[in-house]
């Protein structure tokens, strides 16, 4: 089953965010991850966005995917129309807590050349995204 699950945008930016709460979006979709590649493109132009978060069957986070990598693999010799979302996302991960400062957050996603990072509770639910503005 294919599932895509929109969460209500924050509205809390009137004091200067220093934790990852405080500084995520919360607005973008959520899929799940035996969604196809196709659908997923689908979605992220529906929605305007550039990534989507991955959940599987138990509503845990598997990871984010972006358009430049799902494109990537739309257009490589082996893909089919039966590709899934979770056969390309590999490992989980990264992730990144809620609590997290904001500065160490940007220093992560600078560090590993990330353009953005999903934020996960304890329980490995996804919260949202934290992405560099460009």
């Amino acid at each position: 089953m294919t599932l895509v699950q929109m969460q209500p945008r924050s509205t809390s930016a009137a004091h200067v965010a220093s934790t990852v709460a405080d500084a995520m979006d919360t607005g973008g979709p959520q899929v799940c991850d035996d969604m196809t590649v196709e659908v997923a493109l689908s979605v992220m132009a529906s929605a305007r966005t550039g990534h989507l978060l991955v959940r599987d069957d138990n509503g845990l986070c598997t990871g984010l995917v972006t358009q430049a990598q799902l494109t990537a693999v739309r257009d490589s010799s082996v893909y089919t129309d039966r590709v899934q979302l979770r056969d390309i996302l590999g490992d989980r991960g990264p992730f990144i807590s809620p609590v997290t400062t904001v500065a160490d957050a940007e220093h992560a996603i600078r560090y590993g050349r990330l353009d953005a990072l999903p934020v996960i509770d304890e329980h490995g639910t996804a919260l949202g995204v934290l992405a560099l503005a460009r």
